[in-house]
C-alpha cells in the first residue's frame, strides 16, 4: 500500500492577527479518497495537534466529508500524533500533499525544514502536490540544478481574483498566482473564480481552490495506482 504524508501549517494567526490554520475540506476531502488506498501520516512544523482554520469549519459545517473527518477517531489520533517536519523521512513516503489555509503563505513558505523536505520529494520524483495555498509552502523548494520547482512549470493555486473576493491580501506576505509567475512557472485557474482545476506537471500536482481538493486527490491517488 503506497504511503502518503499530509502536511499541515502550524500557523494560527495571519500577518493581520486573524485567526488561521489548515483549511478543512483541503484535507477531508482528499482524505477520504486517498484513505481507502493508501496508509497516511500528517505532519507540521510544531508537530502534534497544527490548528484548523475556524472559518472552515463554520462554512463547512453541512460538508458530509467534512463532519465526518472531525469526528473520525482515526483522523483524530493522526492529528494528535502529527509528526514534526524535522522527523520526516521522504524514503517513508511515495508521495507528499500540501494541505492549504492561509497558514502555508505565512509558515511553511519559509521553513527551512520544509523547504528542505519539498525540495527532497521533487527530486526524488515522487508526487509532490498541494491544493489552494498549499502551493506556497513549495515556493522555496528546488530541484537538483537549485531551480525553482515552478520553473518552467504549469501550475496552479488560490488566485489574485479569490484572494480579493475573500478580502484576505493583507492577510498574507505575498499573492500566491503573482509568487507562482515570479518564478518563472506557467499560471493556470479555472475560467470563473472557485471553479474546479488541477494541473500536473511532471510530479508537480496543484490545485486551485477548495473545490479542487477533492479532484486532487483523485489525480495522486491515480497516479499511485
Amino acid at each position: 500500500m503506497p504511503s502518503i504524508l499530509f502536511v499541515l501549517t502550524s500557523a494560527s494567526q495571519t500577518l493581520t492577527g486573524a485567526q488561521t490554520g489548515w483549511y478543512l475540506p483541503e484535507a477531508a476531502h482528499p482524505y477520504y479518497v486517498l484513505a481507502p488506498h493508501a496508509s497516511i501520516d500528517f505532519a507540521s512544523p510544531a508537530g502534534p495537534n497544527p490548528p484548523i482554520d475556524e472559518g472552515s469549519v463554520k462554512m463547512f459545517a453541512e460538508d458530509a466529508e467534512c463532519t465526518k473527518f472531525l469526528a473520525d477517531e482515526t483522523v483524530k489520533s493522526k492529528l494528535a500524533d502529527a509528526k514534526k517536519l524535522s522527523a520526516v523521512s521522504v524514503k517513508d513516503y511515495d508521495a507528499v500533499f500540501y494541505v492549504g489555509g492561509h497558514g502555508p503563505v505565512i509558515d511553511l513558505a519559509v521553513d527551512p525544514i520544509n523547504i528542505k523536505l519539498a525540495s527532497e520529494f521533487y527530486q526524488a520524483g515522487k508526487i509532490t502536490a498541494a491544493v489552494c495555498h498549499g502551493p506556497a509552502a513549495l515556493v522555496g523548494a528546488t530541484d537538483a540544478q537549485g531551480k525553482s520547482i515552478f520553473a518552467g512549470k504549469s501550475a496552479t493555486g488560490f488566485s489574485n481574483a479569490e484572494e480579493t473576493a475573500v478580502g484576505k491580501v493583507k492577510d498574507i506576505p505575498f499573492l500566491l498566482e503573482d509568487r507562482i509567475i515570479s518564478l518563472g512557472g506557467k499560471y493556470e485557474k479555472a475560467d470563473e473564480p472557485w471553479g474546479v482545476k488541477v494541473v500536473v506537471d511532471g510530479n508537480l500536482y496543484t490545485g486551485q481552490n477548495p473545490a479542487s481538493a477533492g479532484p486532487i486527490g483523485q489525480a495522486i491517488l491515480k497516479a499511485l495506482k
